[in-house]
């Protein structure tokens, strides 16, 4: 009776996880010529949640995330978002680079205006749009600037504005932070936790950075080399609200650990 039970209740999870399933990866596998680069990928974001892939360079990190969004089809396996086959269809997800891509001879406003204006919204529409965002992202004042003036952190909250935009629902974050020095870093991630609550999405997000991988997500997909697998899915049980106090509780530290020895 107990493992008929225990049966009926992992069903039942695995189901309403499905149903709440925002992007669902099924058995993806891509090569280039002479490169095998993924093996056999599955994951599963869920709404609002906020998931990372982590693995070593040159493992396919990147080249998953064009599947997803729709600008390479996978060789096998399929990509659904929303229950619907997505297999190489794009404008669907919003999907931000490691570098910022802001167009050095336009302001922030018209920056991020772009995808609004893709979209088909007149240009003052997209801007008084636009500019409503400008203070959650702690961008107020700063709308008339050039990328040329702003810091790297400022940069990269206008192109993650700029992907906001695009799509606010779901999210595909390609080593936003890579760039940054460690103490900008930190400062991002903790904005980003901070934004992430108040936007609701559902974000994808790839790191190299461990710790950062611990302390922003709920769940994380760690790869092996390439051609690569999923070697090990990790749950972060750490409560939310997060703050840096977190990094060196037990906990935390048991996880990465973890991590390091499977990656090393």
């Amino acid at each position: 009776m107990f493992l008929d039970i225990f049966y009926n209740a992992t069903k039942k999870a695995t189901v309403e996880a499905k149903k709440s399933a925002v992007i669902e990866v099924k058995n993806v596998k891509k090569s280039f010529t002479g490169l095998h680069t993924l093996e056999d990928i599955s994951l599963v974001l869920e709404k609002n949640r906020f998931v990372s892939i982590v693995g070593p360079s040159g493992c396919g990190k990147s080249t998953l995330f064009d599947i997803i969004s729709g600008l390479e089809k996978p060789d096998r396996g399929n990509v659904f978002i929303d229950g619907q086959d997505y297999n190489g269809r794009t404008g669907r997800v919003s999907y931000m680079h490691q570098k910022d891509l802001l167009f050095p001879w336009s302001t922030i406003l018209n920056n991020v205006c772009v995808p609004l204006l893709i979209k088909g919204f007149k240009k003052k529409e997209a801007a008084i749009k636009a500019r409503g965002h400008f203070p959650a992202f702690g961008l107020e004042g700063f709308e008339n600037s050039y990328p040329s003036q702003l810091s790297g952190g400022m940069r990269q909250r206008a192109a993650l504005l700029r992907t906001y935009l695009f799509a606010d629902d779901i999210m595909l974050l390609d080593e936003p932070f890579g760039s940054l020095d460690a103490i900008t870093r930190k400062k991002m991630q903790l904005w980003l936790l901070k934004i992430w609550e108040q936007i609701n999405a559902s974000i994808l997000f790839i790191t190299h950075d461990i710790e950062e991988a611990i302390f922003l997500s709920d769940s994380i997909y760690l790869l092996s080399e390439r051609p690569a697998i999923v070697k090990k899915t990790f749950n972060i049980d750490i409560k939310r609200p997060r703050d840096s106090s977190i990094l060196t509780s037990p906990g935390f530290n048991e996880i990465k650990k973890e991590i390091y020895e499977l990656l090393y």
